[in-house]
């Protein structure tokens, strides 16, 4: 299995297996802490040889730096199957998250793994502004 695609992004639609995404980013700037994003997805683009037929298990972790899930453990059955004229599959998956919530400003993981083996990790800053100076009178 090779990833082809993992990102964080405003949206994501698949259109007949042609995987549409847009605004990815991986930088969220808040005014306060904690801070809620109302909506963004998760897409990924997964591509399987033929050898990888069959079931497998998609598992998406989001965590803090500290290991802290910042929501629920996503599982997705994940089924393997080739036409006869085929050679390779791809696959897209798109998790859309709703009011995601950060109690920290820091750096965040979308930890991605396939049959419990960990594939790839999508980073996310989340940083909060700072306050403008006010300019005192001289």
């Amino acid at each position: 299995m090779k990833i082809q695609m993992a990102v964080l992004c405003d949206a994501a639609t698949d259109y007949n297996g042609k995987l549409n995404i847009l605004g990815t980013f991986d930088t969220i700037f808040t005014p306060q802490m904690p801070a809620f994003h109302p909506q963004c997805s998760i897409a990924l683009r997964l591509v399987f040889s033929k050898i990888e037929e069959g079931q497998h298990k998609l598992k998406i972790n989001f965590v803090n730096e500290d290991g802290k899930f910042v929501m629920p453990s996503i599982e997705l059955p994940v089924d393997v199957a080739f036409p006869a004229d085929s050679h390779f599959l791809s696959r897209n998956f798109i998790v859309n998250i709703q009011q995601l919530k950060f109690d920290q400003e820091g750096i965040y993981s979308i930890d991605i793994a396939l049959d419990g083996r960990q594939e790839i990790c999508i980073p996310l800053l989340v940083k909060q502004l700072s306050k403008p100076q006010s300019v005192g009178n001289v």
